[in-house]
């Protein structure tokens, strides 16, 4: 008899998902959905698109429904987020341009809020944080894609380094 795990392991591996596929929003269960939205909205400057009292609030950038749920439903007045053991590690943000980025800083500046880390992946320069739960937020940009590192056979070769803040924030 054959193996039906076996035969569903090989579809699997053959299936690609298409090149336009995204990742549409992300879903976070927060303990204050007014200190979230003081974070996404008053410090990040996404919109607030719809809010079901103070359960629920979805937030955007651009018109879009929402980038981003935040929810009390399962979480008021719960513990912040976990660091160790499985679980979202961080939501990243892509800025449409290094500018974006830089601008992106400056408000955290301003704002007196604190950066965790920073990193030149090759690909990208980010920036790295906490919401006011402890999940983690990646604020990033793209470099283009001719100019990502790459191996000698083609392949991308991601690295961390360290970020030229200065630079990033002169540059713009």
């Amino acid at each position: 008899m054959d193996n039906p795990t076996s035969d569903t392991s090989q579809q699997a591996a053959s299936y690609e998902a298409p090149a336009q596929t995204r990742i549409g929003h992300v879903h976070l269960q927060v303990t204050d959905l007014e200190k979230s939205l003081a974070f996404y909205c008053g410090v990040l400057g996404f919109k607030l698109m719809q809010r079901f009292g103070n359960q629920a609030a979805f937030i955007s950038a651009g018109g879009y429904h929402h980038h981003i749920g935040l929810n009390t439903w399962n979480s008021l007045g719960g513990p912040p987020a976990r660091k160790h053991g499985a679980g979202l590690y961080h939501t990243a943000i892509l800025y449409p341009t290094r500018v974006d980025l830089a601008q992106a800083i400056r408000q955290l500046v301003a704002a007196n809020y604190p950066i965790t880390g920073s990193a030149d992946h090759g690909v990208s320069e980010a920036i790295y944080l906490d919401d006011p739960d402890g999940n983690g937020v990646e604020l990033y940009w793209d470099r283009p894609p001719a100019q990502w590192p790459t191996a000698p056979d083609g392949s991308v070769q991601m690295y961390t380094r360290a970020l030229d803040m200065a630079g990033l924030l002169a540059g713009c």
